[in-house]
């Protein structure tokens, strides 16, 4: 593992880590290791199990679509592209013959996964959400499962009365270690408005900010709908002192100094903070509300599919998942 970060320095932020970890071109898991998803993945999402979820996100883009008057879709993170197959196939046919479908994807493999989907039809594939909002000429409904769990997080560990930033240092041998530096300037989070206990962990995803700030410049009229684990920021940590951080491999899940193995063969995600993601995009939303996948997917539920009845389950995917909806201001 020896020269594992690209630059010479031997230290650098976990966010700096976690990045190249995941997404270095030639590196990171996304770009050469993820194969699949679902059965024989390193981890299935809920629309590999559950038929509810594209009933549901079909309903709400066919109410959207209406509403905005817009004729672009854009699905963040497709994955196996299963998703937006079935999705597409839950639309009346008049939706699916008049609407765009985006695919906003920088997984070289993933893509051909999707590609190789002839359910997909004509849409077109994206490296990014402003190459997609710029084909969608700014007017586009969003949506997307499990996308911003996926971005880079800055870590910060509390103690000694100050929050301290975890950096990820490499020795000459190549072995990976913690270390952990002062933290004058935090980044912009609802987090800091708790009292803390000593040696708490906490995710901020300033990557998501950043990225909520960017694509705001470029979506001009519509509706966003993500689906993520996660909570807001008074329930997000309970019973999670050492935070949410964690990786999955052939879906393993592992946590702690597991983090640093296998570096860019494994997926590593933490929780969303839905407190910050709906702060964050105030300069843009015109309404905002969330809800838990259970409240969102009940109306389309079918009370003899294993795959529903787990996503809906309270005590499990239903509870852990949020359902983020906003509609622009412009």
């Amino acid at each position: 593992m020896k020269g594992l970060f690209p630059s010479e320095q031997d230290t650098v932020s976990f966010e700096t880590f976690m990045s190249y970890a995941l997404h270095d071109p030639k590196h990171g898991y996304y770009a050469r290791s993820i194969s699949t998803v679902g059965r024989g993945g390193d981890f299935t999402t809920t629309a590999e199990i559950s038929p509810a979820l594209a009933k549901a996100i079909a309903a709400w883009l066919h109410d959207q679509l209406r509403a905005t008057k817009c004729v672009h879709v854009i699905e963040l993170g497709p994955g196996s592209g299963a998703l937006a197959a079935a999705v597409r196939a839950q639309l009346p046919w008049h939706v699916r013959w008049r609407t765009q479908w985006h695919l906003v994807e920088t997984s070289t493999s993933l893509r051909t996964i999707q590609q190789n989907r002839p359910e997909l039809g004509r849409a077109q594939w994206h490296d990014s959400v402003e190459e997609a909002l710029s084909a969608s000429g700014g007017a586009a409904c969003i949506y997307s499962n499990e996308f911003f769990d996926a971005f880079p997080v800055r870590l910060f560990q509390f103690g000694e009365d100050a929050w301290h930033e975890v950096h990820v240092r490499q020795s000459s041998e190549g072995d990976l270690a913690e270390s952990l530096r002062a933290s004058e300037i935090l980044p912009e989070s609802s987090l800091w408005q708790r009292v803390w206990r000593q040696g708490q962990r906490v995710e901020v995803h300033q990557s998501v900010q950043k990225w909520l700030q960017t694509m705001g410049h470029h979506w001009q009229r519509g509706a966003m709908l993500t689906i993520d684990y996660g909570a807001t920021a008074d329930l997000l940590y309970q019973r999670q002192p050492t935070g949410s951080l964690r990786s999955y491999r052939a879906q393993q899940r592992m946590t702690g100094l597991d983090l640093y193995k296998n570096v860019g063969h494994q997926d590593i995600t933490a929780d969303v903070n839905f407190t910050d993601l709906m702060d964050w995009s105030c300069s843009f939303a015109a309404s905002q509300s969330l809800q838990t996948q259970a409240e969102f997917l009940a109306p389309y539920v079918d009370a003899k599919h294993p795959g529903d009845l787990y996503a809906i389950d309270p005590w499990g995917a239903g509870g852990a998942f949020q359902v983020w909806h906003c509609t622009t201001r412009k």
